[in-house]
């Protein structure tokens, strides 16, 4: 990959010194969906900055049950890497590949250098911690204020804008399990969804009206 080719995919980099950097001292990685990056425990070696594809963020519960957090599209990073490679801590969130994906990986020794000496670097590390920490209290408030429905209707969304489809290749189970809920539940609201012709549900797949996010905005 040359240095054009890593500022059109990081829009946000226009240092040339930067990029060079970025290529000189990262990894490219080509992921498959499905692909488990991170594990609850780990230690961050690399903190991932997706070029293209995209990777789900998840919390764990003490029992392996999964809370949905963030996506991570393609120029951006996980701020929760960020945070737990500057204090050598242990990962506390699970990545997994939901498409097919390309990083650049960046060693975490490196990390504190670039803050230090590329103001765009430091720009976008700030920029990340805020963006997320907004997609963290959001999922905070799903859990604890918002009902299930509206749970659910709020991942059906969030799926469609991240995989740019109206059909959600997934399980009841699955889905489930992000929303830290059974399957009998899940199940029961997505056949309400159904009824009302908003979706059409198949087998593990679920097809989405295209005017869905006004049919739930009513």
């Amino acid at each position: 990959m040359t240095t054009e080719e890593l500022r059109r995919a990081l829009p946000n980099f226009t240092d040339p010194e930067l990029l060079e950097q970025l290529l000189a001292k990262g990894s490219l990685i080509d992921l498959k969906a499905g692909t488990v990056m991170m594990q609850p425990g780990q230690f961050i070696k690399m903190v991932p900055i997706v070029l293209d594809g995209s990777i789900k963020i998840s919390r764990m519960d003490d029992d392996g049950r999964e809370l949905f957090l963030y996506f991570l599209d393609a120029g951006e990073t996980c701020a929760l890497s960020l945070t737990c490679c500057s204090s050598s801590k242990p990962s506390e969130i699970k990545a997994v590949v939901e498409e097919d994906a390309t990083v650049i990986g960046i060693p975490i020794t490196v990390i504190d250098q670039f803050s230090e000496k590329y103001k765009q670097w430091k720009d976008f590390v700030s920029t990340t911690y805020q963006s997320r920490f907004q997609e963290m209290l959001e999922a905070l408030d799903a859990v604890a204020f918002k009902r299930m429905d509206e749970r659910l209707v709020r991942y059906i969304v969030a799926k469609m804008r991240q995989l740019q489809t109206n059909e959600l290749h997934t399980t009841h189970q699955e889905i489930a399990n992000e929303l830290t809920t059974s399957r009998e539940v899940v199940s029961r609201l997505l056949k309400q969804l159904e009824k009302k012709k908003w979706i059409e549900l198949g087998r593990n797949v679920i097809y989405i009206r295209d005017d869905f996010e006004e049919l739930i905005s009513k």
